[in-house]
């Protein structure tokens, strides 16, 4: 399985949280992210993302360059723990690329999970993707960081 995290982009700060929406700067990060995306993901990737508007729009920007579906994820929404996020990408299960799109600290608890079998608080920058495959050796599951990307790199 393929798994990436992928954290929203910028967003505007007020209130109520889930109705924020992304800054110029947001859009601009989650154009050049998700022609990044799209030149590396197979067509059959499945987009998970919060019901929060920034993630919303941080994932249309992928939506926008191929016909893929977004489906919205109550259950990775602001506040989310790293268990609702595995189990709504079915790590390590599932058959096809699975992308997330949410917050933090979530996506820093999911990737620290993975990759020290302990939660820790861990950032992943605004826009930024972890990638990682899992694979098993000698009978024991493994989950392999196979690239971090941020906005500023691209």
């Amino acid at each position: 399985m393929e798994l990436l995290l992928w954290r929203h982009c910028e967003a505007e700060p007020g209130e109520p949280d889930l109705g924020r929406a992304l800054t110029g700067k947001g859009e601009k990060q989650a154009r050049r992210v998700a022609a990044w995306l799209h030149a590396h993901l197979p067509d059959s990737a499945r987009i998970l993302v919060s019901p929060a508007k920034r993630a919303q729009q941080t994932a249309a920007a992928l939506a926008e360059l191929a016909p893929r579906k977004l489906k919205t994820v109550d259950a990775i929404a602001p506040g989310a723990s790293a268990e609702d996020v595995l189990r709504a990408a079915h790590w390590p299960d599932a058959k096809s690329t699975v992308v997330v799109v949410g917050h933090q600290p979530t996506l820093g608890w999911v990737a620290s999970r993975l990759l020290s079998g302990a939660e820790a608080d861990w950032a992943i920058k605004k826009g930024g993707v972890w990638w990682f495959s899992s694979r098993s050796r000698l009978g024991i599951e493994q989950a392999v960081l196979r690239a971090v990307i941020t906005p500023d790199l691209l």
